[in-house]
């Protein structure tokens, strides 16, 4: 969801400086303007500056918790992976300056299910940025590994940042590039 909904910080709020990934805390009563609403983190424009709130401090901003996780998916007797519900959880992991998600962006390069010898899987995902120098990564990083392990029988997430090949716009899918006005 996009807005231009501007609120009132009820509480201290954590919040992280987009590009950079320094970690801020907002004052009670911070008046920020919400500019994007997707995956259950909100990116705020405030001050000249761009934040990213998670989905943990919504009640800061006057929202409920948005619900993104497959936890009501059922477990299978068989304990193997579905991975359409992988890829389901990948797509609410959302670039805080771009409202598309990181699937549609191209920004995952391999997602692989392994089952571990001591049972449960591993969901090893090799994934990248739209610039090399952004410091949101360890943001996204724990985005995906939290959403991830969400889905049933997952028993750990490896996620790696990787930069070759270096992404560009034509990684994106065709109705990404339409939604950002690419054509």
């Amino acid at each position: 969801m996009r807005s231009n909904e501007i609120v009132s910080l009820t509480r201290d709020c954590e919040a992280v400086l987009i590009p950079a990934g320094t970690q801020v805390t907002l004052p009670a009563g911070q008046q920020v303007t919400i500019t994007q609403a997707l995956g259950g983190s909100y990116t705020c424009y405030v001050e000249g500056s761009l934040v990213r709130i998670d989905s943990k401090d919504a009640d800061a901003l006057g929202k409920s918790l948005q619900e993104t996780s497959a936890d009501s998916a059922e477990l299978t007797g068989d304990g193997t992976v579905d991975e359409k519900l992988v890829w389901e959880q990948l797509a609410t992991c959302y670039d805080p300056e771009i409202p598309i998600n990181i699937v549609e962006l191209g920004l995952i390069y391999e997602c692989a299910i392994v089952p571990l010898p001591e049972g449960g899987n591993r969901i090893d995902i090799k994934m990248t940025l739209t610039a090399p120098g952004c410091g949101m990564g360890s943001i996204l990083q724990a985005d995906v590994a939290s959403k991830v392990k969400s889905v049933p029988n997952v028993t750990d997430v490896n996620v790696e940042l990787v930069f070759e090949p270096q992404w560009d716009q034509s990684r994106m899918t065709e109705a990404a590039r339409l939604q950002a006005g690419l054509f």
